[in-house]
């Protein structure tokens, strides 16, 4: 109950990402901004996010992991209600940014606690930590398309509804967490990331998240769709970010390699966007649900090498991975709407692939730093094989 308690406030607590996509376009008609000007919805949420990562392993290990969770949940739910009541661009911009902190507190400390209190293992517990992931972003844009559709603060109340629940949830069914024998220092996730495989996994999934919220925060202005419209694409697009990330990551993994899913996910986002690029308004719904494929392929994998390629503990690492891979959710967007609004829609796009290309060239320039990954994929098959033994 502890783990399904925690994994539901994860579901919503990711929604949060794509419940502001269906409504991008009333956010900039209702408040008479740009689309570049609205995106800093994703860069002030993202931005906080990743500098916050660094304070998550300090924090939970002197308050311990459960109430890092609810004082996470607490300011989500604050700043997500505060954020419904905003007048400007710039109000909303800054609610969003203390929104990114309370989803800091809460995701990266949810990953630990789900990882320690899972009697699966690691690889079950990541993988569960990933389907929470994919179902919140395949659901937020259809919440925010369906209380949107009525006013576009409403979602924002609902957010906080909704992480009213997981609070009263965690608080009721979490046992307290132990808190560490020793207790996390502020330099540590930054120290994680001087070992080789870490800071190549880090930096490859920066640019691979920069393609990835190319994707989420600039086509909403492109599809000339309502808010049910856009939020049907993004439920489509989350969905095959879900059921990628869940049931053709692992078996990927077993039988090329992990290092091979990301070289392949990561050249099939690249061609995605091109599609994306290159087509008419049709091509574009479809290369834009066909790009969650290849997201939640990257998703899973990342996330588990990132907790197994390095001898830091996986609190510290997951702190330091995030610092740096959200660095590309917070650029991306205002980049990526800029550049559509001043050069050419198709222009983000090409951007997004070209970083693809630059997160395979860092895989490969230094593919030695991530041979302890074998023993991942060496991991998934023993348990394959002890399992078909189990059933024979």
């Amino acid at each position: 109950m502890s783990v399904w308690a925690t994994a539901f406030a994860a579901v919503v607590a990711f929604m949060g990402i794509g419940l502001v996509d269906p409504i991008l376009p009333s956010i900039a008609q209702g408040l008479k901004a740009t689309p570049s000007q609205v995106s800093l919805l994703f860069t002030s949420y993202f931005l906080v996010t990743a500098v916050a990562m660094l304070i998550t392993g300090w924090v939970s290990s002197r308050i311990g992991g459960k109430r890092t969770l609810l004082a996470g949940l607490v300011l989500v739910v604050g700043f997500a209600a505060l954020a419904g009541t905003s007048t400007s661009v710039a109000e909303l911009v800054g609610f969003r940014a203390g929104w990114g902190l309370g989803n800091a507190l809460f995701v990266a400390t949810a990953l630990a606690v789900i990882v320690g209190a899972a009697s699966g293992g690691a690889e079950s517990a990541i993988i569960l930590y990933e389907a929470a992931l994919g179902l919140g972003i395949s659901l937020g844009p259809l919440v925010g398309a369906l209380l949107g559709d009525w006013n576009w603060r409403a979602p924002f109340f609902g957010t906080a509804t909704l992480m009213a629940a997981g609070f009263v949830l965690i608080a009721t069914m979490l046992r307290a967490t132990p808190r560490p024998a020793q207790k996390t220092r502020l330099s540590a996730p930054i120290r994680a990331l001087a070992h080789g495989g870490l800071s190549t996994t880090a930096f490859t999934a920066l640019f691979y998240n920069f393609a990835f919220f190319t994707v989420l925060a600039f086509t909403p202005f492109i599809l000339g769709m309502s808010a049910y419209g856009i939020g049907a694409v993004f439920f489509g697009w989350g969905v095959c970010v879900a059921l990628s990330s869940v049931f053709a990551a692992p078996p990927l993994q077993r039988r090329i390699g992990s290092v091979n899913v990301l070289h392949l996910a990561l050249a099939l986002l690249a061609v995605f966007q091109i599609g994306i690029a290159l087509s008419g308004h049709a091509g574009i719904i479809v290369f834009t649900i066909l790009s969650g494929i290849p997201i939640g392929l990257n998703n899973t994998v990342f996330t588990e090498s990132a907790m197994e390629v390095s001898d830091a503990p996986r609190p510290v690492a997951s702190a330091g991975y995030n610092f740096v891979r959200w660095m590309g959710g917070a650029l991306a967007p205002f980049i990526a709407t800029k550049l559509g609004e001043e050069v050419g829609v198709a222009v983000p796009y090409v951007l997004g692939a070209l970083c693809c290309v630059a997160g395979m060239a860092v895989l490969h320039t230094r593919r030695h730093h991530l041979r302890a990954l074998s023993r991942v994929d060496a991991g998934h098959t023993m348990r394959d094989t002890a399992e078909a033994a189990a059933t024979m």
